[in-house]
């Protein structure tokens, strides 16, 4: 299998700019014919693939490229600006998602015999690697369940299986195997986050949230910090902002009513907030992205 391939599969769902389903669950497909602007948004635990043209990925300080043949996986919720910066009409940009199950990846980890973390392995919730020829192969396998929808419901389980156990076992695998090692930083840090994404419409005591996961206020902070590439208040603040921008999008909901909801008490600081991160008001920023096709970013 050659990365065309994989292109060539992935234009066969995604014929239309915007996000696509797939027939596998977990699966999403990519395509978009023109650049982009940085769009703020929030990637999950899974693998990105780039198929076809370029993206950038900002992270707090840190920037990533991606062109085709490459993976980017990032084991926890994570608030980042995504850009598409190589794509045409002729060339379009056409790139994959597919999620990833934590509990799956503790059960196999268990069962594999892999080597142990080194102590000194600092976390990480992201992780940029080419994409080698088995799990080439197996994403390819995956997407062409599509053409197969009696067999799907079978065999889309085992080749997910097969891709969690090769990311185990390969670059990505120190990233996935600190996320699930009880006791680690990474693992305590995925906690709050978990929590934090439960509870961000409240007003949260750092010091509190850093004892729910056995942890001294400056460590969790150093930690939270290394993760997600940003203090806990900006990750709460971001889980604010994204899901505000979601309830004027689906509920046409005003500015106003929508601050309260997801627990700003001022009205005039969300509006503030909301055009840092955005770079519009919310009125503005809403009807912008209703003319805008889903880029899967």
């Amino acid at each position: 299998m050659t990365i065309a391939r994989l292109a060539q599969e992935i234009g066969k769902i995604a014929r239309t700019d915007g996000s696509h389903p797939s027939a596998v669950a977990a699966l999403s497909v990519h395509r978009l014919s023109a650049r982009s602007d940085p769009l703020p948004c929030f990637y999950e635990l899974g693998l990105a693939v780039i198929a076809q043209g370029a993206k950038q990925v900002t992270l707090g300080e840190q920037v990533m490229s991606l062109g085709p043949g490459q993976s980017l996986l990032t084991t926890v919720d994570l608030p980042v600006l995504a850009q598409i910066t190589r794509a045409d009409l002729a060339e379009p940009f056409l790139g994959l998602m597919l999620k990833l199950d934590a509990r799956h990846i503790l059960q196999l980890a268990a069962q594999m015999e892999l080597p142990a973390l080194p102590r000194e392995q600092a976390p990480g919730a992201v992780s940029l690697s080419p994409l080698d020829q088995p799990l080439l192969d197996a994403m390819v396998r995956l997407l062409q369940l599509q053409d197969e929808p009696q067999l799907c419901a079978s065999l889309a389980p085992l080749i997910q299986q097969e891709i969690l156990v090769r990311l185990l076992s390969g670059p990505h695998g120190p990233y996935l195997r600190q996320l699930v090692a009880a006791g680690s930083p990474s693992h305590q840090i995925a906690q709050a986050m978990a929590w934090l994404k439960q509870n961000f419409v409240h007003d949260v005591l750092m010091d509190e949230l850093a004892a729910r996961v056995h942890m001294s206020p400056s460590t969790f902070r150093l930690h939270f910090r290394n993760l997600a590439g940003m203090s806990p208040l900006q990750y709460q603040k971001q889980l604010r902002l994204q899901e505000a921008r979601l309830l004027m999008l689906n509920q046409a909901l005003d500015a106003g009513s929508t601050a309260a909801r997801v627990g700003y008490e001022s009205a005039s600081q969300f509006s503030r907030d909301y055009s840092r991160l955005f770079g519009a008001p919310p009125q503005r920023d809403i009807q912008r992205m209703r003319r805008l096709p889903a880029d899967g970013a």
